[in-house]
């Protein structure tokens, strides 16, 4: 698979995602600049450490997302809790707060849709652990549009369901273990 010309790494994941980015970006390369975004299902009343510890466990700038943010290499934006994260046409970051979608604020399909409008075959899109099918039709649309779709192994997701409706839903995609996704990200 070609891995060049790659603008913008997308990660989304429910319950058992947060494990794998933990095991993945320690091991991605100091010299990896690509901007990446985390759109995980978050429990909007709890005080999330997600920021801090994430960015104990990678080089890359961590924080969360803000309303007009340009997108910059260097940078993991994580989605803020209860809020739909939209990439604009000027590669700025959009929160928006409409109804929820697949039960679930922010919403993986919404943010890949987002993304592959405005990046298309620059963008990796890559489906973690989840427990419901968020994800699988935003994969799908941004794999028609040219978009790298990589799904967790669900052999390997400590809930399964979301990678496996992912790998339903995209035809062509890689499924990789977290080590593959490691060697994938550092071939970047």
């Amino acid at each position: 698979m070609a891995q060049d010309k790659i603008a913008l790494v997308m990660i989304g994941g429910s319950s058992g995602s947060l494990d794998a980015i933990l095991k993945i970006f320690p091991k991605v390369n100091a010299h990896f600049s690509t901007p990446v975004i985390v759109v995980m299902h978050r429990n909007i009343a709890s005080d999330s450490m997600l920021e801090e510890v994430l960015s104990f466990r990678t080089h890359l700038k961590v924080k969360e997302a803000e309303e007009k943010e340009t997108i910059s290499p260097g940078h993991m934006y994580i989605a803020p809790p209860d809020y739909h994260l939209l990439i604009e046409k000027d590669r700025t970051l959009s929160l928006d707060y409409s109804e929820k979608i697949n039960f679930s604020r922010p919403s993986i399909d919404i943010s890949f849709e987002s993304a592959a409008d405005i990046y298309g075959a620059s963008l990796v899109c890559i489906v973690l652990s989840g427990a419901n099918a968020d994800g699988a039709k935003g994969a799908a649309y941004a794999n028609k549009l040219g978009s790298k779709i990589i799904i967790q192994d669900p052999l390997t997701a400590i809930v399964p369901f979301m990678p496996e409706q992912a790998i339903e839903h995209t035809s062509k995609n890689n499924v990789l273990s977290i080590e593959g996704i490691v060697s994938f990200l550092n071939g970047l």
